[in-house]
């Protein structure tokens, strides 16, 4: 029986930073980062805004698309690297937000920006092995950089949920795959705020080696070329990289685009790849393949191909688009809000 997602849904906060209002404050070359990274702004979220709030956007969206009975839904995988608990669920707090039964499996992910695909491939193969009708994948994340590092012009905040099932699927799962090494790029140790990165390491070989050796094994696996697919979408920690990988393995830039939220979204890590699906899943026809990697640091790949069925039509208005909300009446903030928002200013004695 044909598994896959039967509803998705994301969610973009309002709030936004130009890249130049970063810039100013530390003296950086505005310019390098819109034109060396792609970056033109990024999201911010909301003193009141959190992995579990934007989780529960996403994941009723999905719900709302899927016309499924939350009380139905098996599991709830939330993969994240900032999830507002060191010690207690995320995800038990969104089912019960989201309508859940407490006979509900419940697990939090981490794996860097691979921890929301991480969540949807064990919530796909959950339904796979006929453990249950329905399992929702979650990637959200609120990012975080260090005042005046090159990950603050990127690190921005959203979310995406998939939900899958066996019966009335928006995108039929073809074929999955994963690969990963120990190769420590990018890491954040117990206790401390801000994650720390090596550099220019974490292009190659952290991201171009994994996220290549995960596409050209789906490619093999699945005995399929670039222009076999409509649309294609990569991890995206600024807006450069992505373009670059999905180039150098065959996909063009129209097959690229769509899914292509960083230059104004940032990079939403956990998020990144699942939002740039939902993104494409908004805009996609009875038919369309889509070819799927994404990457978290430490360092590994998973890799989908989705075929996308005649039900789409029918989902897609029941919920906000992805670059609708990204587009939506943004509120654009300065340094000082952004830094009051984010934590990074705070009063004596806390």
């Amino acid at each position: 029986m044909e598994v896959g997602i039967v509803g998705y849904g994301a969610y973009v906060p309002r709030h936004r930073i130009k890249v130049e209002e970063i810039a100013k404050v530390w003296g950086a070359d505005a310019p390098s980062y819109k034109r060396g990274l792609m970056l033109r702004e990024k999201s911010v979220p909301a003193p009141d805004q959190d992995t579990i709030t934007m989780s529960v956007e996403a994941g009723r969206h999905a719900i709302h698309r899927a016309d499924v009975d939350p009380a139905e839904i098996g599991a709830i995988y939330i993969g994240s690297e900032s999830h507002p608990y060191a010690v207690k669920p995320s995800g038990t707090v969104v089912a019960e937000a989201l309508g859940a039964t407490p006979d509900i499996h419940c697990a939090d992910f981490e794996f860097a920006c691979k921890a929301g695909s991480e969540g949807m491939f064990v919530a796909l193969s959950m339904v796979k092995a006929g453990q249950m009708d329905y399992a929702l994948g979650i990637g959200a994340d609120t990012s975080q950089g260090a005042p005046g590092d090159a990950l603050e012009y990127s690190a921005s905040a959203g979310a995406a949920a998939f939900l899958f099932g066996r019966k009335d699927l928006v995108a039929v799962c073809e074929e999955t795959h994963s690969f990963m090494t120990d190769t420590p790029d990018f890491w954040r140790r117990e206790y401390q705020f801000y994650p720390r990165h090596a550099g220019r390491f974490t292009g190659e070989p952290a991201y171009f080696k994994h996220i290549t050796g995960c596409a050209r094994a789906l490619l093999e696996k699945s005995n399929t070329k670039p222009e076999d697919f409509r649309w294609a979408v990569f991890h995206q920690p600024n807006g450069k990289f992505p373009m670059k990988v999905g180039q150098g393995l065959g996909f063009t830039k129209d097959q690229l685009e769509q899914g292509w939220l960083s230059p104004t979204l940032g990079n939403t890590y956990s998020g990144s790849s699942p939002m740039g699906l939902a993104a494409i899943l908004d805009v996609a026809q009875p038919g369309d393949r889509i070819f799927m990697v994404s990457y978290g640091s430490g360092a590994g790949s998973d890799g989908f191909i989705w075929r996308v069925t005649d039900r789409i039509s029918s989902v897609q208005p029941q919920a906000p688009h992805t670059r609708a909300q990204l587009e939506d009446r943004p509120i654009y903030i300065d340094y000082g809000t952004y830094a009051k928002f984010r934590g990074k200013i705070r009063k004596l004695g806390e």
